[in-house]
């Protein structure tokens, strides 16, 4: 699901000071701390001023390695399809993480590296998303959507894959359990949904094209986009923005600035399939299941007599956006452990006491 928070009412940022003003605010900066610094050393009870932060180094990228162990490039056979993975983590299930529309895998890199203590991460981009390449961009029907996963771990894991937990925030939620009412990964072992219902999003559809139209769409460096995401909302997390933010973006040499990779305004056909009938499908998946909301108010009535039932897990994460694993991703690794370890799911599939696990 697209994170409505990034709407036009929100684009206004400072403008970019001329170099003559950067150059005056520097030296202002320099001289005060100069001045600062002579007085710490009269009076040595007093702490030294920490050098002043620009907006520029706050909002800085920050490089993926520092949280995934290394990156590949998926080649589908049969096809020019090429999907970009990250990886990280050497054993136990693997957490296969499928993002929102408009993010890309690395919107799981905070949260991976802390997963990948007990268990292995693969965080995927989409087609028309970050680092991968396809044939049709804009094909983001949930027909395509499901057979780029399953044609991935096909080509990755071959006719014996490991315990597979698939994980989906918003969009990649949808697809996630479009891909496991498809009853085709024999080694599917759990099913994680983050912050997507179908009721708020089915009613959400109408005001999407207006929210992508408005967004602010040109931006004139990385850094002042990373610093439109947190400032307009849709993260609240610097160093998850830092991370997640520049993989969005492309470079425009036309227009000499940075835009938007994704073009979700241009694929409005295949937003109503990406939600239309997610929770009987969701409720009917055989395996374990977790819903991660932000709020109570997004579930819906099925969701709501299912949960009554015992049909899955709910937990409520308080004080974070819709990009739950972005804004507090240490909790959203806790959850994703506990729920393997409440589970059982070892390496091969899910394993209880004193029965064979799948592969046996």
């Amino acid at each position: 699901m697209m994170d409505s928070s990034a709407s036009s009412n929100l684009t206004s940022l400072p403008e970019e000071e001329s170099p003559i003003e950067e150059a005056a605010a520097a030296a202002a900066a320099e001289d005060y701390n100069n001045h600062f610094n002579e007085v710490s050393s009269v009076f040595s009870s007093v702490l030294t001023r920490p050098p002043i932060q620009t907006s520029s180094q706050k909002y800085a990228p920050l490089d993926w390695s520092g949280f995934f162990d290394r990156e590949d490039d998926v080649c589908v056979p049969g096809s020019n399809d090429v999907f970009h993975v990250y990886l990280a983590g050497t054993q136990g299930p693997v957490i296969f993480c499928l993002h929102g529309g408009g993010y890309t895998g690395l919107s799981f890199a905070l949260s991976a590296s802390k997963i990948k203590e007990k268990a292995r991460v693969v965080a995927m981009d989409f087609r028309g998303h970050g680092k991968s390449s396809t044939e049709n961009e804009l094909d983001l029907s949930m027909e395509t959507l499901c057979s780029d996963v399953l044609a991935v771990l096909k080509t990755m894991y071959g006719d014996t894959p490991p315990a597979i937990v698939l994980v989906g925030h918003s969009m990649g939620g949808s697809v996630a359990v479009h891909v496991a009412a498809r009853k085709l990964l024999p080694s599917l072992s759990g099913l994680v949904v983050v912050d997507v219902v179908e009721g708020t999003a089915m009613a959400s559809l109408i005001h999407m094209q207006k929210i992508l139209t408005n967004r602010l769409q040109h931006f004139s460096t990385i850094e002042k986009a990373i610093e439109w995401s947190v400032k307009g909302g849709s993260l609240r997390n610097i160093e998850s923005a830092c991370v997640s933010i520049p993989s969005t973006l492309l470079y425009d040499d036309s227009k000499r600035c940075y835009t938007h990779r994704a073009k979700l305004e241009e694929t409005e056909q295949y937003w109503r399939g990406w939600y239309e009938g997610l929770s009987e499908k969701f409720l009917s998946s055989p395996v374990p299941k977790l819903l991660l909301l932000a709020g109570t108010d997004r579930l819906d009535r099925a969701l709501t007599i299912g949960q009554m039932q015992g049909k899955f897990h709910m937990v409520v994460v308080r004080q974070t956006g819709h990009a739950i694993q972005e804004d507090v991703p240490d909790e959203f690794a806790n959850l994703i452990l506990n729920f393997i370890s409440r589970n059982r799911i070892g390496p091969y599939g899910i394993e209880i006491p004193g029965i064979k696990s799948w592969r046996s």
